[in-house]
């Protein structure tokens, strides 16, 4: 069947599923890790409250079934072994349809956390992880040559992926098209890295080089996937070196990594190891490769109606189990950088004279000396909601509450989400958050200070408020 197989990409394949399986990785590992503070029994949004509010049609998850904080954490530390294994070869290892079940199980397991997930999971990354590992499914292993229909399914989702927040940008802020965007971006991102000061200094033509890149890449580029070899190799070289830059200059959990994987599998690298032939696969799994392509293709109408839409949605789901989704990233771009600074004090009546002590948080900026820290493609969810929160309170409405109420209660599980707890021997009597504007600091402020932000404050966020009784 030379019709159905492309055995010069199977290298291709063997990098695209090994960086796919250390990706769920990290997704197991911030679920089991954070999720008793966000949404367990005790958490900010309780997973059995969520439950008694939808239905399994509508949030497909094993959970409604049963939920408790022992049976999440089964889960995502199954999830975790599983990926694992799948990192270090065992989808080769084992027969085909074996291979296919355990990816089927990784699919499975992380759908059932995301559907329950709520906002701390309402992230493009979460459902471009669960559509490219439904992809996985039917990639095969070493049993079979990889199938060319699955390829180009996983060309077809990278294709969306950069297409459409290329797509986004131009519809969008006027600052991409007048390319000056980037030289907010770098500042007022979600979570900067530790190079994001630097590249937030470079200078303002390299600024205008660098929209203009991206425009090439994210607009022209994509449709390049789908030429002939070599030039769908270097299309995707192209996407990586792009993804890459971006890896450097911010904290995106694991949408830069899983774009780079998903543009692995398009690149051709038989010239370094030859082909690698296999039977032809059985038609069992022609038949199931042939039935997913004709899925997707049918699932496909809406996210391309909205890539031709004036109105574009930028990450959208347009079915439960997270199949076919559109993308986009940064339609806007913020021109300036509000955060949210939350103190404690152990003043039961808190005055002009009382001491306040400051949360830090692991990744958000605070400490105006402390730089930013990498922890992409670690996901650390608290830190990106806090950055919303700071846009608009409406984006807080559901947590920043009982965020604040587990501050004053000490709550072990949700200062582990945090960087630094100051008040280690009891919790406060009164907690208060306040809004301040950020900004970079100068070259020269920052040999002067040693500070890498400059910040002033803008007014109250929220009133000191205590726990009842």
């Amino acid at each position: 069947m030379e019709w159905f197989t492309a055995p010069e990409l199977w290298l291709g394949r063997t990098v695209f599923q090994r960086g796919l399986a250390v990706l769920y990785c990290v997704a197991f590992l911030s679920a089991a890790l954070q999720f008793r503070a966000l949404i367990g029994e005790r958490g900010m949004l309780p997973v059995p409250e969520f439950l008694r509010r939808t239905t399994p049609l509508r949030s497909p998850s094993l959970f409604h079934w049963r939920y408790s904080d022992r049976l999440f954490a089964a889960v995502a530390w199954t999830g975790f072994a599983g990926a694992a294994a799948l990192a270090a070869g065992a989808g080769d290892a084992v027969p085909l349809a074996v291979s296919m079940l355990l990816w089927l199980l990784l699919w499975g397991l992380y759908l059932s956390i995301v559907n329950v997930g709520q906002t701390w999971y309402a992230f493009g990354w979460e459902s471009l992880l669960l559509e490219t590992g439904f992809l996985a499914v039917f990639l095969g292993n070493d049993d079979v040559a990889p199938p060319l229909l699955v390829l180009l399914l996983l060309r077809w989702l990278l294709f969306r992926v950069e297409f459409g927040a290329g797509l986004i940008k131009i519809r969008g802020d006027a600052c991409w098209r007048k390319l000056t965007c980037l030289c907010h971006h770098h500042e007022t991102q979600p979570m900067p890295g530790p190079l994001s000061w630097f590249f937030h200094r470079l200078p303002r033509p390299l600024h205008r080089v660098e929209a203009a890149a991206n425009h090439v890449v994210q607009v022209g580029v994509p449709f390049l996937l789908f030429a002939p070899q070599p030039v769908a190799t270097v299309a995707a070289a192209l996407m990586i070196v792009t993804q890459l830059w971006l890896v450097l200059s911010g904290n995106f959990a694991w949408l830069n990594w899983l774009t780079i994987v998903l543009a692995a599998a398009a690149l051709d690298l038989s010239s370094l190891t030859g082909d690698h032939p296999r039977p032809d696969p059985p038609l069992w799994y022609v038949a199931l490769v042939l039935a997913v392509t004709a899925l997707v293709l049918v699932r496909s109408d809406r996210p391309v109606r909205n890539l031709l839409s004036r109105h574009q949605s930028m990450n959208r789901s347009y079915d439960p189990f997270h199949l076919v989704n559109t993308y986009g990233a940064f339609g806007t771009v913020g021109r300036v950088r509000d955060e949210i600074v939350v103190e404690g004090t152990s003043d039961p009546e808190p005055g002009p004279d009382t001491e306040w002590r400051a949360y830090a948080f692991k990744g958000k900026p605070g400490d105006p000396r402390r730089i930013p820290r990498q922890f992409a493609p670690y996901h650390l969810r608290l830190d990106w909601l806090m950055w919303f929160a700071a846009l608009s309170p409406g984006y807080a409405r559901e947590w920043f509450g009982p965020f604040v109420e587990r501050l004053l209660a000490g709550d072990r599980d949700t200062l582990r989400l945090l960087g630094r707890n100051p008040f280690p021997d009891a919790p406060p009597v009164h907690v208060r958050a306040r809004l301040y504007r950020y900004r970079f600091s100068t070259w020269r402020e920052l040999r002067t200070t040693g500070a890498w932000w400059q910040r002033r404050l803008l007014r109250e966020y929220l009133p000191p408020v205590r726990l009842r009784g």
